[in-house]
Order: structure tokens, then sequence, then C-alpha cells
């Protein structure tokens, strides 16, 4: 089938071939996308044969579940597509790890979690067991070194740990209010080089709200004890108020740490009986008990409008006639099959996360495209209309697929701790413990060349480089339509409007467009939390969703936000204020003020170019070295810098000859002259990477194909940008730092829409 019939956009393709078809063991591409979809549906399908269906069933299930990817209705988390009927078979998104309070059961979630994160998944930690910091410890007599001290420990497994070669290592660090850190542990993102494989949020009591509601004290909970924390016989407490000053202050600051409702958690889990929850995954919306993961999939909103809309349609009066309801039905039947499969042909990467999986079935069938569906429908993001229609699309979904698991338990059987289930008490049978979670879809969005998620649009169109100094502008395709159709499209518009964040001030657009074309930056924060309250109304788990604020919010609206999203029956929240996070370049591309005025300059003198100064090379200079493998060898790259930008290379090449050697030497000593008269790196890079060689092979996810190809590989990695950076620099950047394209903060995790690449 070819690409065209997969309807699949250029960006998707990209996406795919980088992180999801197979490669030969020279890094091409092996497998052509219908392929990839139709290896993913017979490999999900397959665990039918084990229920006893036949095989022509086997071959329906199958083809169900082709279509629903390749029509761009549905698709399931990134490790399914990547790893279904491959040998490493790890399906789950993420996973919940218990950290108890030994150094034994400590270093054996970090081996645990290192697996977890080299099959290709993430990690949620509660790190609330843990004894304070200072406290004794009576086996070596010493003093213990606190939560935040072994997050670090944390955070540098998964630094060294690549992850399955397709997914970076994500964690979420969690710690309860009460515990006795949790100051510490507040203030542990401020320095944003640290800790940066981490999310972090607070874990929040009912208790603690009432008393930061009330301006009251709270008790510290001792850990170990699990009774009141006591200092020479004192009970320490705390005041709750400034404590939830404090977090809103640093969320204010640098977005971090988002809050989760812990209570509401466990009050509304099916299994709370027998089981407690302490974390979530790493973007917040699949609350887990220890070693139970996430098997999630979305079902593309967008492609669920009746088209055409019915003749009596209204966007006010009578905006759900506008859903194909019975087709969303059938969707989420579809999607409710596929997940209860995914659990059975999961190769899980230790046994207790096996045995706790399948005790529990958890699945989580959530949406993306929402707000394409809304601009098929005319209805404006966060309007009454909008918000009562979320809260019956997802109520519509919740019922079908809890109806569908039911259907499923009389066939298959009950998940196996249904008898200390909420089920059990009504005499539901049903077959997963939860059905429904809206994740991040970033993505499988792009995939599914749709809106990502429940969010609004972060822009109508944006810049994306596609080659060497070849940028694209790729615009919303329903906005491409109406322009088109109503007569206002132009070129020089669309990347104008590439440059902005929202579109309300554009006079050459019809007013009528830029009321249903609304973005992030468009949306008040009560709306956003409003739209996450209205489908989490509905969703078993949670919602994942970043609350947008602008640049000039307040720590007020923060507050405001917070205690929103807890009244109105959400279960986290994430705030991100615009341009919050230090060396963040702002997201709208402004002019620069123009100078005041002044006497015409005299005309330039036509002179020749003066010569470029070459620097003289200091006694002492830091650098780096790290080695890359390439067809001739292991080379090993030198960078010396001065005042964080490179200034010059050198490179040893092994097992290779003379010859070799020579040239390796003659580029290195070129790019130092180069550096060291002020050539940006960025020129540098691009006149050698893709340079192609004899002995082309694959390494880091990607064709090493020379050795200038490997040296210009090693400078984009630590200087890009033209400075020393780290991996939090880029992601604190609205660059992205594998493209450079603009990154979006959403769902809880940063994307670029331009190349899929992501950090949560």
């Amino acid at each position: 089938m070819a690409a065209e019939a997969i309807q699949l956009t250029g960006n998707a393709l990209k996406v795919l071939e980088r992180r999801y078809l197979k490669k030969d063991r020279y890094g091409r591409v092996a497998e052509k996308p219908s392929e990839l979809f139709r290896r993913v549906a017979d490999g999900i399908a397959r665990p039918d044969l084990d229920y006893g269906v036949t095989d022509e069933e086997y071959k329906r299930t199958s083809d169900k579940f082709f279509q629903a990817m390749i029509n761009r209705e549905f698709m399931p988390n990134s490790p399914t597509l990547m790893n279904a009927g491959r040998p490493l078979g790890q399906l789950s998104a993420c996973f919940v790890l218990p950290v108890g309070d030994s150094m034994e059961e400590i270093f054996e979630t970090i081996k645990h979690a290192a697996l977890i994160h080299k099959s290709g998944g993430g990690t949620g930690f509660a790190f609330s067991r843990l004894r304070p910091r200072n406290s004794v410890v009576a086996s070596t007599s010493g003093v213990a070194s606190g939560p935040v001290s072994f997050m670090r420990v944390f955070n540098s497994a998964t630094e060294a740990v690549k992850q399955g070669g397709t997914r970076r290592g994500a964690n979420m660090g969690i710690l309860r209010v009460d515990h006795p850190d949790i100051l510490e542990f507040i203030s542990c993102k401020d320095d944003t080089s640290q800790i940066t494989n981490f999310n972090i949020s607070v874990a929040i009591t009912d208790e603690f709200m009432r008393a930061a509601e009330n301006g009251e004290s709270y008790a510290l909970n001792d850990p170990r004890t699990n009774r009141p924390y006591e200092r020479e016989g004192v009970v320490k407490t705390l005041d709750a108020r400034k404590v939830f000053n404090e977090i809103i202050e640093h969320a204010w600051k640098t977005g971090e740490p988002g809050v989760v409702f812990l209570d509401r958690i466990n009050d509304q889990n099916p299994t709370r009986a027998i089981e407690t929850i302490e974390a979530t995954n790493p973007c917040g919306e699949q609350p887990l008990p220890a070693y139970d993961s996430c098997n999630l999939a979305s079902l593309n909103l967008g492609r669920f409008v009746l088209d055409p809309l019915p003749d009596d349609y209204h966007p006010r009066k009578n905006f759900m006639a506008g859903v194909d309801w019975e087709r969303l039905a059938d969707g989420v039947r579809m999607g409710v099959h596929f997940l209860d499969n995914v659990i059975d042909a999961n190769k899980y990467p230790i046994p207790e996360i096996a045995a706790q999986t399948k005790s529990n079935r958890r699945i989580g069938l959530g949406v993306m495209g929402w707000a394409d569906m809304l601009v098929q429908l005319g209805i404006p993001y966060g309007s009454e209309e909008s918000l009562q229609l979320g809260e019956k699309l997802m109520e519509r979904i919740n019922t079908e697929g809890h109806m569908h698991s039911s259907e499923l338990a009389k066939t298959r059987g009950k998940f196996p701790r249904w008898d200390g289930s909420v089920f059990a008490a009504e005499g539901v049978a049903m077959r997963n413990a939860t059905v429904t979670t809206i994740a991040p879809t970033g993505t499988i969005s792009i995939l599914a060349g749709c809106a990502s998620g429940i969010e609004p649009y972060f822009a109508v169109s944006f810049v994306r480089n596609v080659m060497e100094g070849t940028k694209l502008v790729d615009v919303n395709p329903f906005f491409e339509k109406i322009a088109r159709e109503r007569g206002f499209y132009s070129e020089a518009l669309m990347e104008k409007i590439a440059g902005a964040n929202s579109i309300r001030d554009f006079a050459e657009i019809p007013q009528d467009v830029r009321d249903i074309f609304l973005t992030s930056a468009d949306i008040a924060p009560e709306q956003h939390i409003r739209m996450q309250a209205a489908f989490q109304k509905h969703c078993d788990s949670a919602v994942s969703k970043t609350i947008n604020l602008p640049h000039e919010a307040t720590t007020d609206d923060v507050q405001t936000a917070y205690w929103l999203a807890y009244r109105l029956g959400c279960k986290g929240v994430t705030i991100y204020r615009d341009g919050s996070r230090p060396n963040q370049v702002l997201s709208t591309k402004k002019e620069p003020p123009k100078p005041a005025a002044t006497l015409p300059a005299p005309a330039p003198t036509p002179a020749i170019a003066p010569e470029k100064v070459i620097e003289d090379r200091p006694d002492t200079l830091s650098g780096i070295t790290e080695k890359i493998k390439t067809g001739y060898g292991n080379l090993y790259v030198t960078i010396n810098m001065k005042d964080g930008k490179p200034f010059e290379v050198f490179s040893t090449i092994g097992k290779s000859g003379y010859s070799t050697m020579a040239d390796t030497e003659a580029i290195c000593r070129m790019i130092s002259l180069m550096l060291r008269s002020n050539i940006p790196v960025k020129h540098i890079i691009n006149q050698l990477q893709g340079i192609g060689g004899a002995n082309p092979i694959f390494g880091r996810g990607e064709i090493i194909s020379s050795i200038p190809d490997a040296i210009a590989k090693v400078l984009k990695k630590h200087f890009g940008n033209g400075m020393k950076k780290s991996v939090k620099q880029d992601i604190s950047s609205v660059q992205c730092p594998d493209c450079g394209g603009r990154l979006e903060h959403k769902e809880g995790c940063v994307l670029c829409p331009g190349c899929g690449f992501s950090k949560c």
C-alpha cells in the first residue's frame, strides 16, 4: 500500500522513518509504513487465537486494527508501534516502581528502572518512603541523605542508559506534601541543569488543602513509622499556606513542581481496597500502584465529525449533532479490544511488572484531535459549548469502553483482582480495572496528522527545517482549506502567521475565522482548567494537560489555577508560563525595536574585505572528549573551549591506516582554523554533516557516514546552538535540539511538531 493511500503527511513519514520503521544493520529503512501498521495489527490481534477464535476471525480482527491505524482514526502508544511483532516486544509506555527505605531496595529499583529505560519505557517513583535528610541510620551509625539526594542518583542512572535507541529516558518524582524534606524537594529543580531527567510533582492530601485554605499548620509525617514526625520530642509542623505558596512560586518560575491530588486519586481507584497508589507515570495522567504499567492508545476525534454536517447543524443550538456517535462507539470497542490484547502480547521488562499488570489489566483509551473536531464544528475552544461537548464525548467513550470491557469479561474472564475491587461490590463483571486515560499524544498525533490530546492548537502554522538551509511552513490543513476557499490565502501570510502564537490581531483574516482558530495563547487559564475538568469527569485515570500561561502571568494566576483544578475534580495540574525557563527564546518571533531616527549614515566606501583575525591560543583550555563509532574504527573527538564556545578540535582514529589518520588530522586543523577565525560553528557543521564515505555504519540511532560526518555530529550534539549546552538547556529553549524548530509545552511534555522530538 502506498503512503498516499495511508494518507500520511510528509512530516508523519519523516517521523516514521526516524523513530518507528525497522532499520537494517546499516541504518537504512527496511520497512514501509503500511508494513509497520500491518506488523502491529497482526501482532496485537494474535492473542485472540489463545481465546479460541478461528484463523478467519483473527484475520478480520487484524484487518480492523490495520484499517483504524491507516485511516488515522486510532494510534497506540509509541512502544507498541515500535516493538509489536519485533523481538524486543515491550509495548508499554510507562511504569511505576516502588522505592523502599533501604540501600538494597533503592538500588534494586534503580536496576529495574535501567531495564525499563533500555526497553523504551518511562518510570514514575514516589520517594515518600525514604527517611528524611539527617535521620540516623542505625546499621551504619551515619545519617540519611534524604530523598532528593537519591533522586540525583536515579537521574544519573537514567542519563547513562540509552533508551531503546528510539526514546529518551523520562521519570516522574513524587513526594508527599507531609514529608519532612518537602521544602527541599519543591526547590530541587531551581538549578535547571540538575535532575534533568525528572518531572517532579508534590502529592497533596485533602488535609493539606483544608489547612492551606484555613491558614493552618499541618503535621509532618515520619515515613519510617507513619506517625507524626518528631525532633527532640516535638512534633514538627509547617504552615500549609506558606508551603502552598512555595509550590506556586516555583511553578511560576520554572513550571515545576506540578501537583497531584493523592487522596482523590486513591478514592477513585477501583482497586483501593487492596492496593494504594503513591505515584504516577512521567506525565501524570496514569496513577499506578507499584509495578503496574500503562498501556495506552488514542482515538482521533477529528476523524469522527460528520462530513458533510447535517443541514440543520448549528454550532450553538445543536452542536452535538455534528459527531458521528455510532462510528465513535465502534472505535471505542475496537480500542478496548486492541489494548486488552496488548496486555497478553506484551514482553515485560521484569517479572514483577508482568504479574502486577496481568492482575489488574489496566488499559488507557484516550483521545487526540480535540481541537480539530472543534474547528470542523465551528465551536471555539473554551466556550461553554466546547465544555459541554467534551464532557459528553468522554462520558460516551467511558461508558462504551466499560460496556465492552464487561463483554470481554464474559468470554475471557474478569481481571484477577476483581474480587477486591469496587466492581465486585457492584456485581459488574469487568475485564479491565481501568479503561480510559487521556495521555500525551505528541508523536502519535504527528503520525495521525492531528492536534495533540485535548490541547488547543499551539500555533496555526509553524516553520519546519527540512534540510540544510531550507525551511518549510506547515499550515493547519483546516485553516488552509478555509483560507483558500475564502480567498485570503497567501504564502506570505502563512509565513507571517508562523512567527506568531496567535492570529487574533491579523486584520487580513476574517473575524469569524479568528474566533474559531484559537491557540493556547488565546485561552485563559480558567478555560484550560475547565476543559481538563470536563474530560476528567468521565475518565477512569487522569488527564495529561498543560495549563499554558502568558509570560506576564502572576503567582496569583498560578494559585487560582491550582485551586480551580482542585475544586473542579482534577487529579493533578501542571502549568507552564511562557518564557519562564532560563535560556528560553520567546515563543513569538518579534522584530527588534527600531532605533531612533538619526541623520543618514554616509555611503560606505568600497573596500577590500578585511582579513580574518585568527585568535591566539591561550596556554590553558578546558574541553571534552567523546568517542563515536565510525566505519573506520572508534573516533575520539576532543573539543577545547574558550568562553563556552568551541575553539579547537583534535581527533584520533583507532585501528586505521596512516592515510586515514593524516586525513583526520587535516580536517581537524581546518576546523580549528575556522573556529579561531570566529566562523560560527553552525556553518562548520553544515559543511561536514552528511559527507559520504566508503564505510557507513549505524550508531546512536542514525547513520555515521564518514569521519567528517562523525565530527559534525559530535559538534552538533554539544554546540548546535553555538555554545556548550546541556540536555536541560535544550529542553528549556523553545528551539528543538534536533532540528532547530520551535518546541511546544503541552500535555506535561515538550514536543517538536517538526521532527517528533519529545521530552517528558
